[in-house]
């Protein structure tokens, strides 16, 4: 099951929830999460006492959600499924927000198409703030690599190791990237699963005259979840989009 597996691979990642926390604590909730996947973010919002709308568009993410979110819970996170790049609620939000690097997985026209979206479900001068791999990142990255150990864990249900490795292949103005979980049992065997995605290597000018001719405006952007300046070498770009 895999998103048993991904939830366990990036629910260690904590280093930009308190980004998040802080983001709502001073725009206010409701909140919506685009991509909210298997609630890495949207859980510790909830946790924090804000009201939650989680949307996706994996059915089998959301369902791992749903039964991973306990009764006690104060404030229970609301689980939308669509696609963020059509979604239309009969609601509005102060604070969009879509983190995970999933925007630069989004073609030209989706990113658009999304952007069309977040702008009818905002508040006036109410924010969407993304977060992205620094593209300068992956321009100079290698053209190609094979196999490349990333992290390991332990499996939720196993207890065996699950090695994670990744490979990629630049071309042009695209990077082609495979994670491969590898459930290593202790005769030897290997269960393997492979995961493709694509990132798109846009510039920074370009997200920003995507965004301005929607009708939003850039407000600030960092480099980092510590807010600091954005440069080429900035592990992160995060973008706080004004209505």
């Amino acid at each position: 099951m895999f998103p048993q597996l991904y939830h366990a691979h990036h629910n260690r990642y904590l280093e930009d929830l308190p980004f998040w926390l802080e983001l709502v604590a001073r725009l206010g909730d409701p909140v919506l999460e685009l991509g909210c996947g298997t609630g890495r973010v949207l859980i510790p919002l909830a946790q924090a006492g804000y009201q939650t709308f989680g949307m996706d568009h994996d059915y089998s993410m959301l369902k791992f959600l749903q039964t991973n979110i306990r009764p006690s819970l104060q404030n229970i996170p609301n689980i939308i499924a669509a696609d963020l790049c059509r979604f239309n609620l009969a609601a509005q939000f102060p604070l969009i927000i879509l983190p995970c690097n999933t925007y630069s997985m989004l073609s030209d026209d989706q990113r658009i198409a999304c952007l069309c979206c977040v702008l009818r479900h905002l508040v006036e001068e109410g924010i969407f703030a993304v977060s992205i791999p620094n593209p300068q990142l992956f321009i100079n990255l290698p053209k190609q690599t094979n196999g490349e150990l990333e992290d390991e864990f332990f499996h939720p249900e196993t207890g065996n190791p699950v090695q994670v490795s990744s490979s990629w292949q630049r071309w042009k103005k695209t990077l082609y990237l495979a994670w491969i979980y590898d459930h290593i049992y202790p005769d030897g065997t290997v269960d393997r699963q492979v995961v493709n995605t694509v990132q798109q290597i846009v510039p920074l000018k370009t997200y920003v005259n995507e965004i301005e001719s929607v009708g939003l405006r850039v407000a600030q952007y960092f480099g980092d979840f510590d807010q600091s300046a954005y440069t080429e070498d900035s592990p992160d770009l995060i973008l706080l989009i004004n209505h």
